[in-house]
């Protein structure tokens, strides 16, 4: 599967943002399980120093969740991965992100050549998010709405993945699920958090298995300009 995605100067790096680091970041995930060789080059060839703020660029390829505000974060490159990897088990073509946030999620998946539809509720966010679709060639569609609800009128999605915690999985989006599809998703509270797969069969009934321990920030409802 080729790449796609059309890679500016700034999105090569140099330094601490250099192909070697990333190149180092890419083995660390492998030692520690990410096995998809799909997955790996999407996170060593997607530059994740241009999702983060200018200040945190040369932290952009350590394995950790960095702060991208309105008390949000970017997540930690192994969970990214160990997402993307759950996900395309299921061999989706269509696919809706929860949670945009800075965009980088939804730039591994649009890299793998997969679609993409991204719902984010904080707007300035989603905002900042477009700009780097589109300095990077990408063709995300993305809405500035409730996660909570999903996209209901572009479903139904082969796979989900949602990128901020519930206490539980949200009925509307396994429902925007197609039969044979697969929901990645974190549940839990504020103390305790698994990272959930949720596979629906074609007579949609549904199973779940426990990938992960994770820690995101909260699901919430609503929107913010």
């Amino acid at each position: 599967m080729s790449l796609r995605m059309r890679l500016q100067p700034e999105a090569i790096g140099s330094g601490m943002t250099s192909q070697r680091v990333r190149d180092r970041l890419v083995e660390r995930l492998r030692e520690n399980g990410i096995g998809d060789e799909r997955v790996l080059n999407a996170i060593r060839t997607v530059p994740r120093h241009l999702f983060v703020d200018e200040a945190l660029a040369t932290r952009a390829y350590e394995d950790t969740a960095l702060p991208i505000g309105h008390g949000q974060t970017i997540s930690q490159p192994w969970v990214v991965a160990k997402m993307t990897e759950a996900l395309l088990s299921a061999s989706p073509a269509k696919v809706l992100e929860i949670g945009t946030g800075s965009g980088y999620q939804a730039a591994v998946l649009a890299a793998l050549g997969l679609e993409v539809h991204t719902v984010e509720r904080i707007g300035e966010l989603l905002r900042t998010a477009r700009k780097r679709f589109r300095q990077l060639g990408m063709n995300v569609r993305s809405k500035h709405d409730d996660g909570r609800i999903g996209w209901p009128e572009n479903g139904p999605f082969d796979a989900i993945i949602v990128t901020a915690a519930a206490p539980a999985l949200v009925e509307a989006l396994t429902e925007q699920l197609a039969p044979g599809g697969t929901l990645i998703a974190p549940v839990g509270g504020a103390a305790s958090q698994s990272l959930l797969r949720l596979d629906k069969d074609a007579d949609g009934k549904v199973s779940q298995q426990v990938l992960a321990p994770v820690v995101f920030v909260p699901l919430l409802s609503g929107m913010v300009d």
